[in-house]
């Protein structure tokens, strides 16, 4: 029997506790992905702004990836989690690359629609939908975190594993979004907050001095960076023989980068402030800044402006202003300009009933669209505890049919 309107009347959203740690990392964290794409154009000629370019690439990925595997919902896939897929990640994927295939033939390209080629920053999209898709498979394993970090490094050994479909990275940054699964297993953030003030100052002194040793040794050696490629590394988009090395070795670097990674997204948590700051509620625009952000970043980025050597002011100006990027598109009314494309909802595509005309059960009552509200003394009637249709009374939770 089909769900009658009374069973599919909007029920009063069940809000969960927001834990601001978690909103204060992501907000940081994609602060610091602007601004290391903000100061890519310096790196070239200012070892200043590489050393800092360095340092931020050396974990702010690997954390945004962390917290989002945290959050990944491991069991098995049902219509619900299926329909976000798409809607919080294949349609925006969808719309941002048609958006930058317009831009470039604007700017006097080719038209061609490639989806299998993600522009600039939507890679992460497809990742994080192979991610969300592949886990609640790979954690049917026993070790699932070492068998990530042994397909990224294998990954790095195979030249066929490249761009298309953002593959590389994708099997590059799995045992991160693995290692944020990991962290919620074993109840991380509950340990953290229960810590007294005392004793997380005691932890986060080493992460401050974790931090200011990387910092202190960039600088240094910023010519064996250069020379060692360093950079493509951290970027786990190309294979080794690719970026020049071809030594069976050559997968112990990305291991190395790996669990340094690793290290520094632990040592980045801990500085994060437990409490709600002015930027807490920041936390939850992440996306909209991710997709956003390249639009604003874009002229400098294809223009000569930052080319050839710059003043030293211009790395801190650059710093300030991909900073007030964040801010500006974390605010509410760009959220509600953006929001049908970075949260396209799109009910009009989804299937409205949950069988075929044959009776094949295809989703779930609970994963249909809400219908619209009801009046207000219709709906009270409809979602009385003790009321079902026909007027015949029935348990919480029972079937009506």
């Amino acid at each position: 029997m089909l769900p009658t309107p009374a069973d599919r009347a909007p029920r009063p959203p069940h809000r969960k506790r927001r834990v601001p740690l978690w909103d204060n990392a992501r907000w940081i964290a994609i602060t610091l992905v602007v601004v290391g794409h903000g100061i890519l154009p310096l790196i070239g000629e200012d070892d200043a702004a590489y050393s800092v370019y360095l340092f931020i690439y050396s974990f702010h990925v690997a954390v945004f990836v962390t917290v989002s595997g945290y959050f990944a919902k491991s069991g098995p896939p049902n219509a619900r989690a299926m329909r976000q897929i798409l809607t919080d990640i294949v349609f925006p994927y969808l719309i941002f690359e048609t958006i930058w295939t317009v831009v470039r033939f604007l700017l006097g390209g080719d038209f061609a629609l490639d989806y299998t080629t993600a522009s600039w920053t939507l890679w992460f999209l497809i990742a994080l939908a192979i991610w969300r898709i592949v886990l609640p498979y790979l954690v049917l394993l026993r070790f699932p975190l070492l068998i990530a970090i042994a397909i990224s490094i294998g990954a790095g050994y195979t030249a066929e594993i490249d761009s298309t479909l953002a593959l590389s990275r994708t099997f590059g940054m799995l045992p991160f979004f693995v290692f944020g699964w990991k962290l919620r297993q074993w109840r991380i953030t509950d340990r953290w907050l229960d810590l007294t003030t005392a004793s997380t100052w005691r932890w986060r002194a080493g992460a401050i001095a974790v931090f200011a040793a990387l910092l202190a040794v960039m600088p240094i050696a910023i010519e064996t960076w250069r020379d060692l490629k360093l950079r493509r590394f951290m970027l786990y988009d190309e294979s080794y023989v690719a970026i020049g090395y071809d030594e069976p070795w050559s997968g112990a670097i990305r291991l190395f980068l790996l669990l340094l990674a690793m290290l520094l997204s632990v040592a980045f948590l801990m500085l994060m402030p437990r409490r709600t700051t002015w930027f807490t509620a920041f936390g939850s625009a992440t996306m909209y800044i991710y997709l956003l952000h390249s639009f604003v970043l874009f002229p400098l980025r294809e223009t000569p402006i930052l080319e050839g050597e710059q003043p030293w002011w211009v790395l801190p100006a650059m710093i300030v202003f991909c900073v007030l990027v964040s801010v500006v598109l974390s605010l509410k009314p760009v959220r509600r300009v953006f929001r049908p494309l970075v949260e396209p909802r799109a009910r009009w595509l989804f299937r409205p009933e949950p069988m075929t005309a044959t009776g094949t059960i295809v989703l779930p009552p609970e994963a249909l669209p809400p219908l619209p509200a009801a009046p207000r003394a219709e709906a009270e009637d409809a979602t009385a505890p003790d009321a079902a249709p026909g007027g015949e009374a029935r348990k919480d939770g029972e079937p009506s049919g």
